[in-house]
């Protein structure tokens, strides 16, 4: 019986995931009972229409800024006298404007995305949790405007800059698409403006008692090569330096993660069994 004990023991102790999946089930399970899976899913389209609502707002204020914000999402690109931009069709010229208008509005429009998100996830926590709304909102926006200027000010420019000084060097006349180059901005500022929002999603998670400290320290190498697989997908060059620019914040921001799930996760731990 003893050797069947501590055998089964062991077989716990080497799969501390079954005590997180565990916890999840019951988590899932405690909203199951306070809502339906129709409700959320009303739940979930309600967030979204409202989300889209704050995004459509903003857009037509960012709409009569639009010339100024081309000329600062080009700005990278113009600096470079070898540089030409192109189009290939006249009706690319207002395509441009409209994707240049919505990303100003996504940046904008944040805090009320995130807002959204949170009403959203706001019933699996605790009631004395939901204090944290305010906190959550203001951090996650300023992490995903951080990620964004990050984005703009240096991971972009040092790609580019060595893509077109490659091609300098290869005797090219860098004559560039200009749809395809906004294309290739914007999927940089926005994709890094979400990867800045770790922290703040490790938080969540670590309140609903869905990650911890531990855990996240124990995959912390898996996280790092997850972060080093990214970054290759959202850095336009095979150059290693450009990957380190964006998935060194990455790996800091999850080493900062797991500081937040170690405290928040704990007073969760410590709320529950008062």
């Amino acid at each position: 019986m003893s050797a069947i004990t501590h055998a089964s023991g062991l077989s716990r102790a080497s799969r501390p995931w079954v005590t997180t999946v565990l916890k999840s089930l019951i988590a899932v399970s405690a909203m199951a009972q306070e809502m339906t899976f129709i409700e959320h899913l009303e739940e979930l389209r309600r967030r979204i229409v409202w989300a889209v609502a704050s995004i459509a707002a903003a857009f037509a204020v960012c709409w009569m800024f639009a010339d100024e914000l081309y000329n600062i999402a080009s700005a990278p690109i113009r600096s470079n006298p070898a540089v030409t931009l192109s189009v290939s069709r006249p009706q690319d010229i207002f395509a441009l404007n409209m994707k240049v208008t919505l990303v100003a509005a996504i940046f904008f429009a944040a805090p009320l995305i995130l807002t959204q998100a949170w009403l959203f996830i706001s019933p699996g926590l605790h009631r004395h949790e939901r204090r944290y709304a305010i906190p959550f909102v203001l951090s996650a926006s300023v992490l995903f405007i951080t990620g964004g200027a990050f984005g703009y000010y240096i991971a972009f420019p040092t790609a580019l800059r060595f893509l077109l000084d490659w091609i300098v060097a290869s005797h090219l006349t860098p004559i560039i698409d200009a749809v395809e180059y906004f294309d290739l901005f914007f999927s940089i500022i926005v994709a890094l403006g979400i990867v800045f929002q770790i922290p703040a999603v490790i938080f969540v998670l670590s309140r609903i008692g869905l990650v911890s400290a531990k855990l996240l320290l124990r995959y912390f190498k898996h996280a790092v090569l997850a972060c080093a697989v990214i970054a290759a997908v959202i850095t336009p060059t095979s150059d290693f330096g450009n990957m380190l620019i964006i998935a060194g914040p990455m790996i800091v921001l999850y080493a900062v993660g797991i500081g937040i799930a170690w405290i928040f996760g704990r007073a969760r731990r410590e709320a529950s069994t008062e």
